[in-house]
This record gives structure tokens, sequence and C-alpha cells, in this order.
């Protein structure tokens, strides 16, 4: 699988592994059945209920009416779904796939958006195949929804989890001082984690200071912890202390 190299604000590469061509293929064949098992489902329960009788006496535009309401779970089926589990679907959980942003953050709703309108287009013209074109000429693999909304698509298949790269040691004892950090996701930590170790190490005071600001304007965190080492070193145990006891 292709290597994709992403540079984060910090001016640090992060190795990840693009998802395949084929990777994303079975994760939309796999949505697209759960889209069809949705649809069988309506029509089954109308038929047993007798609902489809609710047409009878309606006009035209009334019954266009309530088809597209019953099919509005189909046509945001991408939308919701990666907006809500962090750039992965039904489809895409089972291939182990997710979507990010090309700086390592995790996308917003802004960008799923602009990812789910170009969908209609790609998928719309030539039933997928400048989607696909894309993706094979692309040395990251992108769609033009991707390239657009400024994201990719990653492989989660590897032997070590995300949550291992973030571990922090916590005392059954242990206070925690930012609440908020919840707000921070597994790859914002891993990412801010990373940085911080490298730039102890390097006594890189720059970088430091530059990651707590990030910290702060993503989640309204105020440091109470001292110096910008404490703070941060208390923020991934908050973080750890949060996400072991939900």
């Amino acid at each position: 699988m292709m290597q994709l190299t992403i540079n984060t604000t910090q001016n640090v590469n992060i190795n990840f592994t693009s998802a395949s061509v084929g990777d994303r293929l079975l994760a939309q064949i796999l949505d697209l059945l759960v889209k069809i098992a949705y649809i069988i489902l309506v029509i089954f329960i109308f038929e047993i209920t007798d609902l489809s009788r609710i047409f009878n006496g309606l006009d035209q535009w009334s019954v266009m009416a309530v088809i597209s309401l019953l099919g509005l779970p189909v046509m945001f089926y991408s939308l919701v779904q990666e907006s809500f589990w962090e750039g992965q679907t039904i489809g895409k959980k089972i291939a182990k796939i997710k979507v990010i942003k090309l700086d390592g953050y995790q996308a917003s709703f802004g960008d799923y958006l602009i990812r789910w309108l170009f969908r209609i287009v790609e998928l719309s013209i030539g039933n997928g195949l400048i989607a696909l074109i894309t993706m094979i000429v692309n040395k990251r693999n992108q769609r033009l929804g991707d390239i657009a909304a400024g994201t990719a698509v990653i492989s989660l298949k590897n032997n070590i989890n995300i949550n291992h790269t973030i571990l922090q040691e916590v005392n059954e004892d242990y206070v925690p001082t930012y609440p908020l950090v919840i707000k921070l996701s597994d790859n914002d930590v891993r990412i801010i984690k990373e940085n911080f170790e490298k730039a102890v190490a390097a006594r890189d005071y720059a970088t430091l200071i530059k990651l707590r600001d990030k910290i702060i304007q993503v989640t309204g965190i105020k440091n109470q912890s001292g110096n910008d080492q404490d703070f941060i070193k208390t923020l991934l145990k908050d973080y750890n202390y949060y996400t072991q006891n939900m």
C-alpha cells in the first residue's frame, strides 16, 4: 500500500498508509448494500402494515414528497455517518479505513460536506468512473472530493492500535484538571504526544508554545499547570483518565 506523509501544523511529518482503491471500493459496496437493505426494509414494512394505502388519494407532488422523506437516510448516509463517526461509515468501519485531514487532525463537518457534495457529482457522471480514475492517478489515492476538502482516506489495518501510542500511566486516585480535553480525538492526542516528546527531547520550546496555543484554540482549555511542559503532561494524563473511565 502507498505511504501517505502528512505534515502537521507543528511541521512534523507523520506517516500513514493510504487506503487502497480496492479497500475504498469495498467500503463503497458495503455501504451500498446497507442502503439497499434499508430500502428493502421500508418496502417490507409498507407491505406488511398496508401503509402503502396512504398514497391513495395523494397527488403526484405529495407522493414524491413522502418518497423523498423516506429517502433522506440514503441521501445523507455518508455525510451523517462520517460526521458522527469521525470519518467512517459502516462500510469504512468494516474495511478498516477512515477519512482524515491532510494536516493530521480530525476532519470537520464542513470537510465532510464538501466530500459529500462532490460525491454526488462524481457518481452522477460516468457512474463513478471519474472518482475511480482520479484515485488511481492521484499519489494519495484521493478522489475529487478529497482534493477539494483537503482530506485523504487512510488504512487502519496495522498491528498497533492508535490507542497504544497515546497511553499514559494514570493512578487510580488521579484527579483530572481539564475536563474539556475530551474535545480532542485519539488522533489529535497522538499527534500532540509525538510532537511533545520530540520537542522535549530537542529542547524545542518554540514547538511547545505552538502545541500549547493549538490546544487552547481547539479546546478552550486554559493553562492551570504552570509551564508548557507541565500543562501538556497533565492534559495527556487527563485524556487517558477520561477515556479509560468512559
